[in-house]
């Protein structure tokens, strides 16, 4: 390879995995519509105070970090200092945001936060990408509706399991 084409090939890499060229100005659903009061909702975990999403419902919250992003399901804590570097979210379902009334809620909040983040993180452990997709996938549809899943951009599952957002498009056209 000459170095032009070598330079040419660094500068399309950056482009494509730079999380600011993706996530940074808005979040587009694959049906065109924009997620508009997720600020209020990126207002209130930046604010500090601990939330807990509500366990009684079939709703969760996606939390974008810098370079990867988190699940936050029903009965975990989001926000408080554990969030504060949070970029963006992403409401999943009817969301509600609950405020813990006692220290053990909130200890169990937290619990249950570590437990969505470990269920993501034995995903992510399988060295094959395609597979790390379809896991995601599956557990998603288990617990949403699939018109609600097939919504999601693929770029929101890329960076749940750590791979390209062309590796979410392929497995979610070869799964149909």
């Amino acid at each position: 390879m000459d170095s032009e084409s070598y330079q040419r090939y660094q500068a399309a890499m950056v482009s494509i995995y730079y999380p600011d060229t993706i996530l940074r100005n808005h979040l587009v659903m694959t049906d065109g519509t924009e997620q508009l009061y997720s600020s209020d909702i990126l207002t209130l975990v930046q604010s500090g105070k601990v939330f807990v999403v509500n366990s009684r419902k079939r709703n969760g919250l996606i939390l974008f970090k810098r370079y990867h992003a988190e699940f936050a399901g029903p009965g975990a804590a989001v926000g408080g200092n554990y969030d504060s570097d949070c970029e963006r979210v992403m409401p999943i379902g009817n969301l509600s945001l609950l405020i813990p009334e006692s220290y053990e809620e909130r200890q169990k909040a937290y619990l249950i936060r570590r437990q969505w983040i470990r269920l993501v993180k034995q995903i992510t452990e399988n060295p094959i990408p395609q597979q790390r997709v379809q896991k995601i996938l599956d557990q998603f549809e288990q617990y949403f509706p699939l018109p609600v899943v097939a919504q999601m951009p693929d770029i929101v599952f890329a960076l749940l399991v750590g791979v390209l957002p062309q590796t979410v498009g392929i497995v979610r056209r070869l799964g149909n």
